[in-house]
């Protein structure tokens, strides 16, 4: 198996792993459990690689996966942080070509924060433009006001 921590050194299509296509599923038990590895080793390693040289007023770091993130960044920030989770029906989910994979999408990588997180603000994005883009609006207006 492939070692996801250099996709490079390994001939891996790196923007092919980020989409949701086959060839990332291939490669995506390796990448968990490489990932895996490194939190136990040090629970705050890809949060501090996500702030890295952030100075920017706002940062907005997508695809936290586990409760450990969470409170890493709560922990480093206080209340400062805000968090997000955007939802999709089942259904609407299976549109956009998901299937769901035991041991993968039941896996902590994937679910991890389905309990435990009381989130700051919950967006549903089941297609309507609309109202997402009026529950988008909500929030960067809250974010506007807390600056």
């Amino acid at each position: 198996p492939a070692d996801p921590s250099s996709p490079q050194e390994h001939g891996l299509d790196f923007e092919r792993l980020l989409d949701a296509s086959a060839y990332k599923e291939r490669f995506r038990q390796d990448m968990i459990r490489w990932g895996e590895e490194k939190r136990r080793a040090d629970p705050g390693f890809f949060c501090r690689a996500a702030v890295q040289g952030a100075l920017q007023p706002v940062w907005v770091v997508s695809d936290t996966r586990r409760l450990s993130d969470v409170e890493w960044f709560r922990d480093t920030y206080g209340d400062v942080v805000q968090t997000v989770r955007v939802v999709a029906t089942e259904e609407t989910r299976k549109r956009r070509n998901w299937v769901f994979v035991t041991g993968v999408d039941d896996a902590e990588s994937e679910c991890g924060l389905d309990q435990g997180v009381a989130f700051d603000w919950v967006i549903t994005n089941d297609g309507d433009e609309v109202a997402l883009g009026k529950q988008l609006e909500v929030l960067v207006q809250s974010l506007h006001r807390s600056l």
